[in-house]
């Protein structure tokens, strides 16, 4: 009889959830954990489509909770939370079960390993970016951000991962000295390179998903050593909040 799995976790999407994005996070997951997900669908084309959707970004999740019982949520999307100021409590209020979001639980991993100044790289545009670093700057961490951006947010998808690699690399020599360089975004997605990057330029990377992963499942009281993506889960330290 296969045996129950350990934790049971929403993984709840301000657009959809069945983006080939997913595919590389799907294999960090442990085996014994049950990663359910949801897209709401609430944007389009456009990111700025999510302003003003906080509380039914809430309502929909309260609904899904319901029906499900999760016993922890994982809101993803950083322009969610950089559109929709208080979302991070506003979720926080609403449900009694451990949660995280894409800023909390980067931020929480930054913290975690004394990072003052980073590099941050994302698919979005300027002005999302600059809501991004304000947010960090709240939390003590100065980030620079390369002058380039793609000209859509879905371009990430369709780079390899040398070709995010070299992306990193451009960005990094002109970012000075940094602590950490942090993926937010993951249609930019590192993770198959993650732990070459942090070899190569010889500093630490945190990414989004990997860092919602690492804090939802610290906060349920887990822990693992998961190889082959980078210090954060192959070390796992402990989480001590955002």
């Amino acid at each position: 009889m296969a045996q129950p799995p350990r934790a049971r976790i929403a993984f709840v999407s301000p657009r959809s959830a069945s983006s080939t994005h997913y595919n590389s996070f799907k294999q960090i997951i442990p085996s014994d954990v049950q990663m359910d997900f949801y897209g709401l669908e609430l944007a389009g084309r456009s990111l700025y489509e999510l302003e003003g959707k906080r509380d039914t970004i809430v309502q929909r999740a309260a609904e899904l909770y319901e029906k499900h019982r999760w016993q922890g949520a994982i809101f993803s999307g950083a322009p969610v939370e950089v559109l929709n100021p208080g979302f991070f409590d506003a979720v926080r209020a609403r449900f009694k079960i451990p949660l995280v979001t894409a800023l909390s639980a980067s931020i929480a991993a930054l913290k975690g390993y004394g990072a003052r100044r980073i590099l941050l790289l994302t698919p979005f545009d300027e002005p999302l970016n600059r809501l991004i670093r304000e947010q960090l700057q709240r939390s003590e961490i100065q980030a620079v951000s390369p002058q380039e951006t793609l000209s859509h947010y879905t371009d990430a998808l369709k780079m390899t991962p040398d070709e995010v690699y070299a992306l990193t690399e451009k960005a990094l020599g002109g970012a000075g000295d940094v602590d950490a360089i942090y993926f937010q975004g993951a249609v930019l997605d590192p993770l198959e390179i993650l732990e070459k990057m942090e070899k190569n330029f010889g500093t630490l990377v945190i990414a989004s998903n990997p860092a919602m992963l690492w804090s939802i499942l610290s906060q349920l009281g887990l822990s693992y050593r998961i190889q082959g993506y980078g210090r954060l889960l192959e070390e796992w330290p402990k989480f001590r909040g955002r």
